[in-house]
């Protein structure tokens, strides 16, 4: 979402990291109560959820915090690094 973002729409490299987070929220909410309502048994797991939340909320706060230490152009460079990353790890090691 990030890319199309700054792509698209010519978002700042920031702007766009912070509202992907946002947009994430009811995303993730809707499709964790579907799993978790769907069926006579949830496939949710509360237990290992609750570990993720608290691990993601930590993470997000901590990279907010970093973010804005980054300039600009260099975030961008880092996106571009991760994404080429994953997509050279999904060829390589499908």
């Amino acid at each position: 979402m990030v890319p199309l973002l700054v792509l698209w729409t010519g978002m700042p490299q920031h702007r766009a990291n912070g509202t992907s987070l946002l947009a994430i929220i009811p995303i993730a909410l809707v499709g964790a109560l579907v799993y978790y309502f769907q069926g006579a048994h949830p496939q949710v797991d509360l237990g290992f959820a609750v570990l993720l939340m608290v691990g993601s909320v930590l993470g997000a706060y901590l990279g907010a915090r970093a973010m804005y230490r980054i300039p600009e152009r260099e975030l961008v460079y880092v996106v571009v690094a991760v994404l080429l990353l994953v997509g050279l790890k999904e060829l390589l090691l499908p």
